[in-house]
């Protein structure tokens, strides 16, 4: 298994993100699986409190098999404030499943490390030379999908366009977009015994 390598496991296709010492890989769905909000009501929130995070730990992860459950490491996930905006980012979380942070979508989808430590002209948000590494698909549409950090304020999450852009001032938890955004969810997976389970 390698980077960007694409593979089957429990009832998604995912996409291979960073191997660490051949013992566990960061995993992304190739395809957005799902119109969700972030939360049920439009109030300032953070990613441990969040709706979404909570169906995407409990009836999400509950449809893999108990073999593929065990494959899923428990991660302990960073949750920063907005690099643009400083708005909170909430306490550290626990996660079986996830969605990526600014930081983790600007390391592992090309490389927009510098855009995001650096506003500059880029008032909202990031349109580089990575935007179609970070486009997905909902259907046979790109459209937009959730990130787990903050935008520029409490009532806002970071998010990427279906251009592809990484928009770091964010859209509301609830209310809008009309659709609630795509959700891509992100796994670390246990390498050992992991290729039987499909």
């Amino acid at each position: 298994m390698a980077r960007n390598d694409i593979i089957p496991f429990g009832p998604y296709t995912w996409q291979v993100l960073a191997v660490e010492d051949g013992q566990r890989a960061l995993l992304i769905t190739q395809d957005i699986v799902e119109l969700r909000w972030y939360h049920d009501k439009f109030e300032p929130i953070t990613w441990a409190d969040c709706t979404l995070r909570h169906y995407l730990n409990d009836a999400l992860y509950s449809t893999f098999s108990p073999d593929q459950q065990a494959c899923i490491i428990a991660a302990t996930n960073k949750n920063a404030n907005n690099p643009w905006f400083n708005t909170p980012g909430g306490q550290d979380t626990i996660d079986h499943l996830f969605l990526l942070s600014l930081d983790e979508v600007s390391h592992y989808l090309g490389d927009s490390r510098a855009n995001l430590a650096y506003k500059g002209p880029q008032r909202w948000h990031i349109d580089d030379a990575n935007n179609s590494k970070r486009q997905a698909r909902y259907g046979t549409d790109f459209h937009g999908w959730r990130l787990r950090a903050p935008g520029y304020y409490g009532r806002t999450s970071a998010s990427i366009s279906k251009q592809g852009h990484i928009y770091v001032r964010g859209n509301g938890v609830f209310g809008s977009p009309r659709d609630g955004g795509g959700v891509r969810p992100a796994l670390w997976l246990r390498l050992e015994d992991s290729f039987l389970l499909g």
